[in-house]
């Protein structure tokens, strides 16, 4: 549904080709919802096929700009307003964490630093993004520079969460935790020999 939602926002500011759509995509909502080109045009489609966007003019090589409709302006702003956001989605870095105890503990601490230099590049690619990109007055310039900031925040959050983790799972208790999971491991493969 928020590719949907993502299309009409975009559209929302201005008309635009499936073409533009993209390179907005790219510098703006690409960090928060990547989207792939033909991802975008089925969505154009679906979208034109529901009486949300239109057509609103032909170009040259069959190029068409897509502008939002009454019906898909009074949608997005359902969605804005009144749908509930989905909440926490799966990450299965962090569910992995759960299982470090199988692994040895520089094996988990390696996994956890590894985290943590992900979340630093996120960082840095960010930092570049607000460095560089030229924020105008516009509605995609005044709120993404407020996504951005989430996403800053963020991978800084991530970044001193997996330094931290790193230092725990080579503690005394971790230590003791990924013996015993082993050993009962261990055991449990000599039952099944027997």
């Amino acid at each position: 549904m928020s590719l949907r939602h993502a299309v009409l926002g975009l559209l929302a500011e201005a008309p635009a080709s499936g073409y533009d759509l993209m390179k907005l995509f790219n510098a703006s909502l690409s960090s928060v919802w990547p989207a792939t080109q033909s991802q975008v045009y089925g969505e154009l489609t679906k979208l034109t096929t529901a009486g949300l966007v239109e057509v609103a003019a032909h170009g040259p090589r069959g190029r068409k700009e897509y502008a939002i409709t009454g019906d898909g302006l009074a949608e997005l702003r359902h969605w804005l307003t009144a749908v509930e956001p989905s909440g926490p989605q799966r990450h299965d870095g962090v569910l992995r964490v759960f299982f470090l105890g199988i692994v040895t503990p520089l094996e988990a601490q390696t996994f956890l630093l590894h985290q943590a230099e992900r979340a630093a590049q996120t960082r840095t690619t960010l930092q570049h993004i607000e460095e560089t990109a030229e924020w105008d007055e516009e509605m995609i310039s005044v709120y993404g520079r407020i996504a951005l900031e989430y996403g800053l925040r963020m991978s800084a959050a991530q970044e001193e969460w997996a330094r931290w983790a790193a230092d725990e799972v080579t503690s005394a208790k971790a230590k003791k935790a990924s013996e015993l999971a082993r050993a009962q491991h261990q055991e449990d493969r000599q039952n099944e020999a027997e």
